[in-house]
């Protein structure tokens, strides 16, 4: 099933507390581009979003912002352990005393040994709302990939109608193919017949001409042409999305259609060839936005 790489996506969600908003956008890229801009507090979690992203948007330029407002004005939870701020104060007061030390900033240096201040609560609560914006992210990223599969979804009957326009040039080929034979083989006929001044052995032109036909044979051309197609459309309803492996195809189609027209030496041929040549360059050009 095909996935463009062309996306958008946003979601938005709010409790008693956040109010947040995750928007999700993607052109083309032959590798995953992440843009990222992300609220300063959550700074740490950049790394988390982008190990995410790695694993569901795959390829592509990719932005992603996340807006995050507060409901409530934000006020720090700190605990103060006062009673171990005393003890503290006093030794560094007694300690002082006895080396004869400065007594200034004693207090500011109690409150900022261990366990003075309790931090635990806080921690807690941005746990939690990292939880809740991780939901807000996640479903972001569920509609931007289904935004992608609807446009693969186009893309696929856009490329289904460039190749039934090739299968209808190569039938109208076939059809060609025995005229022009014939026709190579009297236009042969004629210019031996005009320029010989011998009579012609018949059994060494015929080899000739076999030898000489053979080299515009396009049978060979004509059956990879159809199963290269052919694979082309298996491709398209394969599991994983594949627009590198979908180029590749297209790549060996354009070969056997520029074989095709170098050895026709046919008018008739050569014109489905330049229209086949024209449904490629389309393929190709909207191959560009597979995933």
């Amino acid at each position: 099933m095909l996935k463009s790489m062309t996306g958008y996506g946003v979601a938005v969600a709010e409790n008693d507390k956040l109010s947040v908003t995750v928007e999700i956008k993607s052109l083309n890229s032959k590798f995953l581009d992440l843009s990222l801009r992300l609220a300063k507090e959550y700074a740490d979690k950049e790394l988390e979003i982008r190990n995410l992203l790695n694993t569901s948007v795959e390829r592509g330029k990719v932005a992603m912002s996340i807006e995050i407002k507060q409901k409530t004005e934000v006020k720090p939870k700190v605990n103060i352990n006062k009673d171990l701020v005393k003890f503290y104060y006093a030794e560094l007061l007694d300690t002082a005393e006895k080396c004869g030390a400065s007594k200034e900033d004693l207090f500011r240096s109690a409150l900022n040994l261990p366990g003075v201040v309790d931090t635990d609560s806080q921690l807690n609560d941005n746990e939690a709302e990292w939880k809740f914006i991780m939901k807000v992210i996640q479903d972001a990223i569920k509609k931007f990939e289904g935004f992608r599969l609807a446009e693969g979804k186009v893309l696929a009957d856009k490329f289904l109608e460039y190749l039934s326009k090739v299968e209808a040039l190569l039938t109208k080929v076939e059809a060609f193919d025995p005229q022009r034979i014939e026709g190579i083989r009297e236009r042969i006929k004629t210019h031996v017949a005009e320029y010989s001044q011998t009579e012609m052995d018949k059994g060494r032109f015929e080899q000739e001409l076999i030898f000489y036909i053979e080299k515009l044979d396009i049978s060979e051309e004509k059956v990879r042409l159809k199963t290269h197609v052919e694979y082309f459309k298996e491709t398209m309803k394969a599991a994983d999305s594949n627009g590198k492996k979908l180029g590749f195809i297209a790549q060996e189609i354009g070969r056997e259609i520029n074989t095709i027209g170098s050895k026709a030496n046919d008018a008739n041929i050569q014109k489905c060839v330049v229209e086949m040549k024209d449904e490629l360059e389309k393929i190709k050009e909207q191959g560009m936005n597979v995933l």
